[in-house]
């Protein structure tokens, strides 16, 4: 069975409140510790983070909700993934934040340390995600040093009963019912990341209420393929 990898972002946006931990409590708490730490003007601890783990297990969701709640502080941050534009340092960022490490170019790498070198002499914090622990990173030396001393939290993947429980809990909260075979071929089908998945589940209701349909395989194979 091949699966469809959906490509398309999160459903609603991400925050630490919509971020279903799991096995991954700790990391979350500690972001929302840091997040909450005081008004925008109050030091924050300028100690690195850095997650890692494998694809869909939430570093990014993590990264962006935090970056999210900063500037919604009023806050200015510098953002930095794989798909970015070059970008000078600016001095009057709260933070730096760097997402998919692993897989920055030999340039980017260069911006990234410039970041990090930055950010340390004005006692700002960088949090990072890659898919990789800071010792196996294909990293200049001296960046993934700089990656592995502060904290370091490992993502898991959450287990099928606890995407099931996911699903079933933000059907609920949409008043959709959700089939144990419609469940069933969504998590055989899509991609099974719980981004992915829940952003299917907005596509979904969404249909069903413009089709007047309850959301069935065959609602599914239409939507798919008037897509």
């Amino acid at each position: 069975m091949q699966q469809l990898a959906l490509d398309i972002g999160l459903f609603g946006g991400p925050t630490l409140a919509n971020f279903w931990a799991g096995p991954n409590g700790e990391a979350l708490r500690h972001l929302e510790l840091w997040v909450g730490s005081g008004a925008v003007a109050a030091p924050r601890s300028p100690v690195p983070t850095y997650l890692w783990g494998p694809h869909g297990c939430g570093k990014s969701h993590l990264l962006q909700a935090a970056a999210d709640a900063l500037r919604s502080q009023g806050a200015l941050v510098g953002w930095m993934d794989a798909g970015a534009a070059a970008q000078e340092f600016d001095e009057r960022w709260a933070a730096v934040f760097m997402d998919d490490v692993h897989l920055y170019t030999a340039d980017q790498q260069h911006q990234a340390f410039n970041w990090f070198v930055n950010a340390q002499s004005l006692q700002r914090p960088v949090l990072a995600a890659g898919e990789l622990a800071p010792a196996d990173l294909a990293l200049r030396d001296d960046l993934r040093t700089r990656l592995g001393w502060g904290h370091i939290y490992s993502l898991q993947l959450l287990s099928e009963p606890e995407r099931r429980a996911v699903l079933r809990q933000a059907a609920d909260a949409r008043g959709i019912f959700l089939s144990d075979e419609v469940m069933d071929y969504m998590l055989n089908r899509f991609s099974r990341d719980l981004g992915s998945l829940m952003e299917l589940l907005g596509l979904l209701d969404g249909y069903a209420l413009q089709t007047q349909r309850a959301i069935t395989i065959p609602l599914i194979k239409s939507m798919m393929e008037n897509a």
